[in-house]
């Protein structure tokens, strides 16, 4: 680079704007089979701390929804497939570790799902972020606070 600038941002001064987020204390698996069965999801990703976790999850929704999922452990070859497939649609749901926080780039994202809550938060910018590329809002509140999800969900999206 010629002449670079850099800009920096407090971290106290990132906020989120445009994108809903909401927790949920119980029934994780029950709640996240209902939004896919309740919701317009064009496609999402949902992310998981660990492999063997995606393993699980991708097993428990298979049966539900088509699911494609990628960690670690796969080989370069084998995670541009489902990258690809993802991409082309032709898979809707995602699970994947943090592995895909920060590369992920999908034009029809509309629901990101962190299953497992995290303590870095960078790494939770980076996942909630992955709903805010191509023209859609997405910034991240560092202290925001997070409300239950609420009932009637499909309402609010």
């Amino acid at each position: 680079m010629s002449h670079p600038i850099q800009i920096l941002v407090k971290k106290e001064e990132v906020t989120l704007e445009g994108i809903c987020q909401f927790y949920i204390n119980e029934w994780k698996l029950d709640t996240l089979s209902d939004l896919y069965e309740t919701l317009t999801i064009t496609q999402a990703v949902t992310f998981i701390n660990t492999r063997r976790k995606v393993d699980w999850l991708t097993e428990m929704m298979d049966a539900k929804i088509s699911t494609s999922a990628m960690d670690g452990d796969m080989d370069q070859k084998e995670r541009g497939v489902i990258m690809r497939e993802f991409r082309s649609g032709s898979s809707r749901v995602l699970i994947t570790t943090d592995l895909l926080a920060r590369g992920i780039d999908v034009q029809q994202v509309s629901l990101v799902i962190s299953y497992d809550l995290l303590t870095d938060r960078e790494n939770y910018i980076h996942r909630m972020g992955r709903g805010g590329h191509f023209g859609h809002k997405g910034v991240t509140f560092y202290n925001t606070s997070i409300e239950e999800m609420p009932l009637k969900v499909a309402d609010l999206i």
